[in-house]
Parts: C-alpha cells; sequence; structure tokens
C-alpha cells in the first residue's frame, strides 16, 4: 500500500466521496457545493444547494441524488445540471445516503440536533424506493453515519459513530431492512463514512483518531492508514476501484462556528491490493 497523496486541497469540511463515471464526487459542506474532481487533481462544481449535512449518491441510471438537509428533501440532478425534488423526506436533520443496485435510497438522520445542544434522542434509516414512497427502515441509532450496501445487494451497514460499531441489516426484496446485528464492534473508534471491498471488509474514515481503517467482519483490523488530521469519509474508485478515497479536514468540534479549519480540507489518495465493490 502507498502513501496518500493529496488530489485536491484548500477546501472546508468535506464529505461523501463516490467515485463515478471517471471522477471523483463529494461534498464541501462549508460552500455548500457538490464537486467532482479527476485524478489529475482539476476539479469543478456540479450543484450548489445550501445544506449541512450535504451528502450524495448516484442512481443506477445515471442520475445524482443530493441530501438538502434543512428543508427535508431528497433532490435529483436532471441532465441539463438543474434540481428538482425527487421526494419529501417530511422533517429536516437528514445526513448520509447510499443507493443499491436497485434503485433504493436510503438515507439516514439524527434524531436530536447536537450543534444545538438538544437531548440524545436515536436516530433512524429511511428507505425511498424508486418511486418516491418514503417509510422508516430501521431505528436505534445513537449517531447514525456512513452506509454502505455489499456487492450482492443482500446487507446494508451502518456505522454508528457512538456505540464505536458498524451495524448491518439484511435488505428484503422490497427494500425493507431486518435482522440487526452488530457487524463489527470498533474499539474506541469513531466510523464515520465507509466503503466496502471484494474481499468482504469494510473501510472506515475516522475523525477523532486521524484515520482510515480497513476491518473484517467481527471487528479484526486488516489495514490502517494514518492522517495528519481527521479523515471523514472514504470510497474505493479509479479505473480499477483500487484507490482509497479520503475525504478530510482539521476538525474543531461541534458548537463552533467553524466545524474545521478553514482551508484544511483535503481530498486523498492511496493505493490499495483489494478493489472495491457494492455501494458507494
Amino acid at each position: 500500500m502507498s502513501e496518500p497523496r493529496v488530489l485536491l486541497a484548500g477546501r472546508g469540511l468535506v464529505e461523501a466521496p463516490r467515485w463515478h463515471d471517471g471522477r471523483l464526487y463529494f461534498s464541501d459542506w462549508s460552500a455548500g457545493e457538490v464537486l467532482a474532481v479527476d485524478l489529475a487533481g482539476t476539479s469543478e462544481v456540479i450543484a450548489r444547494v445550501k445544506s449541512l449535512p450535504l451528502c450524495s449518491a448516484w442512481l443506477p441510471d445515471g442520475r445524482l441524488l443530493v441530501v438538502s438537509s434543512p428543508d427535508g428533501r431528497l433532490l435529483v440532478r436532471d441532465a441539463d445540471g438543474s434540481l428538482s425534488l425527487y421526494a419529501d423526506l417530511g422533517r429536516p436533520g437528514w445526513n448520509d445516503i447510499v443507493v443499491d443496485g436497485r434503485g433504493n435510497a436510503y438515507v439516514n438522520r439524527l434524531g436530536y440536533n447536537p450543534m444545538a445542544g438538544e437531548e440524545f434522542r436515536p436516530g433512524s434509516v429511511a428507505l425511498v424506493t424508486a418511486d418516491g414512497t418514503v417509510r422508516e427502515a430501521a431505528g436505534g441509532f445513537a449517531f447514525p453515519n456512513g452506509m454502505a450496501v455489499t456487492p450482492d445487494g443482500s446487507t446494508l451497514i451502518v456505522a454508528d459513530s457512538h456505540r464505536s460499531e458498524l451495524v448491518a441489516l439484511d435488505i428484503g426484496a422490497d427494500g425493507g431492512l431486518s435482522g440487526r446485528r452488530v457487524w463489527a464492534g470498533l474499539d474506541g473508534a469513531a466510523p464515520d463514512g465507509i466503503c466496502a471491498d471484494a474481499e468482504g471488509a469494510v473501510w472506515y474514515a475516522d475523525v477523532p483518531n486521524r484515520r482510515c481503517v480497513r476491518v473484517a467482519e467481527g471487528g479484526s483490523v486488516l489495514q490502517t492508514v494514518a492522517l495528519d488530521r481527521g479523515a471523514f469519509a472514504c470510497a474505493l474508485g479509479g479505473p480499477e476501484r483500487r484507490t482509497l478515497f479520503v475525504t478530510a479536514a482539521e476538525w474543531r468540534g461541534m458548537g463552533v462556528d467553524e466545524l474545521v479549519a478553514p482551508g484544511s480540507g483535503q481530498v486523498l489518495a492511496v493505493e490499495v491490493e483489494v478493489p472495491g465493490a457494492g455501494w458507494p
């Protein structure tokens, strides 16, 4: 495994990397922008949405979904670049999103607003089907964060940051979730964005511990990439899906005006041996 290289720098709170059609797409929450960057480091703004969090995912038909958290809307970017309503999520506070190979979108939310000092309430995962129907699919998360769908489409894995664990749920024929179980306990970790690989392992990004870690089911650590700043999310992409892309920034903490140090956001790339699989 090679050392991480900086693909793009000078951004804010960067999150939600997704490889698609030869480029890496990611969000800069500080700027309210969804961007694309190629392997040479050339970037462009794809969409502007004033939302924090600001996450996105690709539908099987090639359209991009963008979560507009404050107004509880799931937007779709059409071929002409415009954004329109895909589904009404019913309330604000949404976080990450992943779409499986059948077009089911899973969107999660906290049950409270930590930046406003609200008391804890458990978070949940909602299912948005291809016809725009929204229903709650799973609950009881302390702090639901990154999500991934396994290559066979059978399992949704959710990072529960405050419980230091990855949670697995079976995906039913109708997209519903069941069979909740702990996929991996991660003692002392705070898993954020995640992705799966072809050997059934999961990479997770960890902000306070400034690293990305590859783990097997059960929690055995297989690889670690140490960083000099907080790792918010990761995705496997590149021509053979053997490049681990990491969005990272200098975290300042909840309850401050600037969640990360301005200009500290970077997109990093490191070559790995096992290619990515599944979604994102």
